[in-house]
């Protein structure tokens, strides 16, 4: 599988970095790992589960250039815990005065489905609620686009305690992975919006848990259909939480 190779190319470039550092005598090269428990795995509106899910996480950056490896874990796949999809991230940021942007590259291995692989780009501006639109274009199964417009807000609560509200909508350019309308073909119109909202709280130096909540909704007939048949629910609203605990390095 292809995916084998992203992962063996992902843990290259991470010994890689953290040797250049090492040699370097820099402290440009930092960490995480984490690991989340949520109700369910909902990306961009598709119910992708139907019962609890495990998502481990590691990230390692060096300067503007991020790593990333995700897993997703569902209890329900196959009576037991079954690894369903592994992603790979690399994804390169860069600001210019109030502007910030970031360009990458998403792999999605996947169990069950054909791989696919993305490119995107995302501008973000500083202003109150910081707004930041990001494009993906599936150059492989999807083969079309999707766009996604987010704001968002953290509010500190307590000392070191923040809370974090968001908003996001996004819109489907005939993007077959996203799914078909009632008639069986690709389609261009708004997909699904979503509210969320967590708690970072932080413990001790490198060491934080974090419950969040969101809930996601189609905007759109067209949607509506698509998640639908994707999800195999007739409920396309979604309301699902978790617990994410983090590590820094």
């Amino acid at each position: 599988m292809r995916i084998f190779k992203v992962i063996f190319f992902t843990v290259v470039m991470v010994l890689t970095i953290n040797m250049a550092g090492a040699f370097a005598g820099d402290n440009k090269t930092e960490g995480s790992a984490s690991v989340g428990v949520f109700s369910n795995y909902v990306w961009r509106g598709q119910k992708l589960s139907n019962s609890l899910v495990v998502q481990p996480s590691v990230s390692i950056s060096y300067d503007n250039l991020t790593l990333n490896l995700w897993s997703n874990l569902d209890s329900d796949y196959s009576d037991d815990f079954e690894h369903t999809e592994t992603d790979f991230t690399l994804d390169y940021a860069l600001s210019m005065k109030k502007l910030n942007f970031n360009i990458g590259y998403i792999y999605y291995g996947l169990e069950g489905a054909a791989d696919t692989q993305e490119v995107y780009l995302s501008i973000g501006y500083d202003l109150p609620l910081n707004p930041v639109i990001t494009v993906y274009y599936d150059f492989d199964e999807g083969d079309g686009g999707f766009a996604v417009l987010s704001v968002g807000e953290s509010i500190e609560i307590a000392s070191g305690i923040s809370l974090n509200l968001g908003a996001s909508a996004s819109y489907n350019l005939n993007n077959r992975v996203m799914g078909t309308d009632k008639t069986g073909d690709e389609f261009s119109n708004f997909y699904n919006g979503e509210l969320s909202a967590s708690v970072t709280i932080p413990i001790g130096k490198s060491l934080s848990i974090e419950p969040s909540v969101a809930y996601s909704f189609p905007l759109s007939n067209d949607a509506e259909d698509a998640l639908r048949a994707i999800s195999d629910d007739a409920d396309t609203d979604v309301l699902y939480g978790g617990l994410t605990v983090t590590v820094s390095f």
